[in-house]
């Protein structure tokens, strides 16, 4: 996480984090828009609370690939009670048996320990990961294998905070966007294209989709195990 306690950057009045930085700025720029207002006004404000910058993080991601996010928690608990403490050495030192005991299956095994190798060894390094911009960080992340583009948006948006990433291969905001001006789902390309008219506050619009998406489903925000959040 890059900063922590100020409404700017994300912080409620329960003390807890939101992605992105800057989210009341980024409503209150949006929000005059007829597609923002209207869900602002059904279905609130978005609150997803942010992540921890960390290896627990990303492999969490790793695990919601191709699963819903109540599957992936499940596993990444499982893999916590077993894995004490969870850190890329400790990681590395479990068998193929104990990870699909948590669910892990052979593909996400080898993600997992790949992604481990690269934090043990420092070629991920989170600090710097923090302090680089977007593209250098979406870069870094893009040469571990196993993170594609997905990945990678969704750790900058709910680790790392940055207020202007447009994750357009996700279901839930192709669904979400379509709904909102009435339409079916939208592909990717196309909705990368749409989402350019939003900068430099992308992120904030995702999240605002992602809150009507909910809403529309009578769901809230996921909440996930506690180690993946700030103390």
């Amino acid at each position: 996480m890059r900063s922590g306690g100020r409404v700017g950057a994300g912080a409620d009045g329960d003390g807890a984090l939101y992605a992105p930085e800057g989210l009341e700025q980024g409503i209150a720029a949006l929000g005059p828009e007829p597609v923002f207002r209207a869900i602002l006004e059904r279905a609130g404000a978005p609150r997803f609370r942010r992540r921890r910058n960390s290896f627990e993080t990303i492999l969490h991601i790793i695990l919601e690939q191709q699963v819903s996010i109540d599957a992936a928690a499940a596993m990444f608990r499982r893999l916590h009670g077993l894995c004490i403490p969870l850190t890329p050495e400790a990681f590395l030192a479990l068998d193929d048996a104990t990870l699909r005991s948590c669910g892990f299956s052979r593909q996400k095994m080898a993600y997992g320990r790949l992604l481990a190798e690269a934090v043990r060894e420092g070629r991920l390094d989170f600090a710097r990961l923090a302090a680089a911009s977007d593209e250098d960080a979406l870069s870094n992340l893009l040469q571990l294998k196993g993170i594609g583009r997905w990945s990678a948006e969704i750790y900058l948006i709910f680790a790392l905070g940055r207020p202007d990433v447009w994750p357009a291969a996700d279901l839930g905001l192709q669904i979400a966007v379509g709904e909102c001006f009435g339409r079916e789902r939208v592909g990717e390309r196309e909705l990368r294209e749409i989402g350019e008219r939003w900068q430099p506050w992308r992120t904030v619009a995702a999240c605002l989709f992602w809150q009507s998406y909910l809403h529309a489903r009578g769901r809230t925000a996921p909440y996930l195990p506690p180690e993946l959040y700030p103390a």
